[in-house]
């Protein structure tokens, strides 16, 4: 099992992929129609089909990519110590989402 996992992470190690996630330019994506049309029609074709559970976790992956950017998340680490009093919220915040997902996935029936 441990192979397997070393394997994963060598993958992403070799692919750089985190560090191509850093990198990307949000006003030039949510700028270029062809990504931008495509987007719009997904969260089009979304509401017409009531998919509310992808809606709902749309919103939440790109409220993290944007808080992930912001000046509190980069200074929830300082000196490579994590501060207590700032990651208690964020923690919350978490949590939260962890249970709106288990909520819409696992809970809720359509």
């Amino acid at each position: 099992m441990s192979d397997f996992l070393i394997s994963i992470v060598d993958f992403f190690n070799k692919s750089v992929l985190i560090e191509q996630i850093r990198d990307v330019d949000v006003n030039g994506v949510f700028t270029n129609p062809w990504f931008l049309i495509p987007f719009i029609c997904l969260i089009g074709w979304w509401v017409y089909k009531q998919a509310v559970n992808n809606l709902v976790l749309l919103v939440l992956v790109i409220g993290i990519w944007w808080f992930t950017g912001t000046p509190y998340a980069q200074d929830l680490i300082l000196d490579g110590e994590i501060q207590a009093g700032k990651i208690l919220p964020v923690a919350g915040v978490g949590i939260g989402a962890l249970l709106v997902i288990i909520y819409l996935f696992f809970i809720r029936s359509d």
